[in-house]
């Protein structure tokens, strides 16, 4: 498996590993919104939950915030490139008030 380097850095949070992408010309970090999703609900599978909300935004007119999600390869836990939803920091914190989790406030 490929060490991360500096702008595909893994960042911890409560121990939970999240994976991020540094655009340069952007100048922005874009954080795996599966790794979020996990941190925040404990959920025993992510991205059945990830889905779930997604479709919710949708249905609710959120459409925007779940539109700024981008694609992005990044590292799997198989240590494969997989096609992954990021979002920056502000589609982010969107996200994350979209979450009802005690873990959202130290999060933000």
């Amino acid at each position: 498996m490929k060490k991360p380097t500096k702008n595909k850095a893994i960042a911890i949070f409560e121990g939970k590993q999240i994976r991020r992408h540094w655009d340069e010309e952007k100048e922005l970090w874009y954080f795996a919104v599966v790794d979020v999703v996990s941190v925040l609900t404990n959920s025993n599978n992510p991205p059945v939950y990830w889905r779930v909300l997604k479709k919710r935004l949708i249905d609710e007119g959120a459409n925007e915030t779940v539109t700024k999600c981008n694609g992005l390869k990044m590292i799997a836990q198989d240590g494969k490139m997989r096609l992954t939803d990021v979002a920056d920091t502000e589609t982010m914190l969107r996200l994350i008030q979209s979450i009802p989790s005690p873990n959202a406030e130290p999060f933000k």
